[in-house]
C-alpha cells in the first residue's frame, strides 16, 4: 500500500473489541488518551479492526519514473498498456502531450481542454502515475523523465517512418 512515506507493508488484519485498545495505541492513532479515541469510535458505526504494517520502502514509482532506458520490450509493453487503456477512447498519449506542453496546469483546466470532467481526468492521472510516465505537483502535473523518453522514442518512431 503506497503512503507519502513509502509503501507498506501489511503484517495483520483482526477484528478487535473496544476494550483491547491500549493507551499506547490510541497515542500511535493520533488521540491524546483512550478516551479521546472512544468519542471518535461512538461516531461511527461498523466493524474495528487492528492493521499492522511496516514501511517496506520507498515509492517503487519513483525509481520507475527516472528510468530513461527504455527497451524494446520496455517500449512494446508500455506501448501495448496504453493502448489497452484507450479501448473506451483514445486519451493517453494527448494527455501526455498535453502534459509535457503545459507541465504545472492545474488538472481542471487540463481536462477541461481535453472535454473531461476533473474527476475522470485524475482518475486517468493516476493511471498515467502508475506506469511511471507523469509526476504529481503541488499544482497539476508534469512527465517524468521516462515519460519524455517515452514520447521522444514516438516522434522518432513517427519521423522513421516518413
Amino acid at each position: 500500500m503506497r503512503s507519502p512515506a513509502g509503501e507498506l507493508a501489511i503484517e495483520s488484519v483482526e477484528v478487535i473489541d473496544e476494550t483491547a485498545i491500549s493507551e499506547k495505541e490510541a497515542e500511535l492513532a493520533g488521540f491524546d488518551s483512550t478516551e479521546a479515541l472512544m468519542r471518535e469510535l461512538d461516531s461511527r458505526n461498523g466493524t474495528l479492526y487492528r492493521i499492522a504494517f511496516h514501511l517496506a520502502g520507498p515509492d517503487s514509482r519513483i525509481a520507475l519514473r527516472e528510468q530513461t532506458e527504455l527497451s524494446t520490450a520496455d517500449l512494446g509493453a508500455l506501448s501495448d498498456r496504453l493502448e489497452r487503456m484507450d479501448r473506451r477512447g483514445a486519451w493517453t498519449l494527448r494527455t501526455l502531450r498535453l502534459i509535457d506542453q503545459r507541465p504545472s496546469t492545474r488538472a481542471a483546466d487540463l481536462a477541461a481542454e481535453i472535454g473531461s470532467e476533473k474527476l475522470p481526468f485524475k482518475a486517468r492521472m493516476r493511471k498515467l502515475k502508475e506506469l511511471g510516465l507523469t509526476q504529481s505537483l503541488e499544482v497539476g502535473y508534469r512527465l517524468s523523465p521516462r515519460g519524455k523518453a517515452f514520447l521522444e522514442h514516438l516522434a522518432v518512431r513517427s519521423t522513421d517512418k516518413r
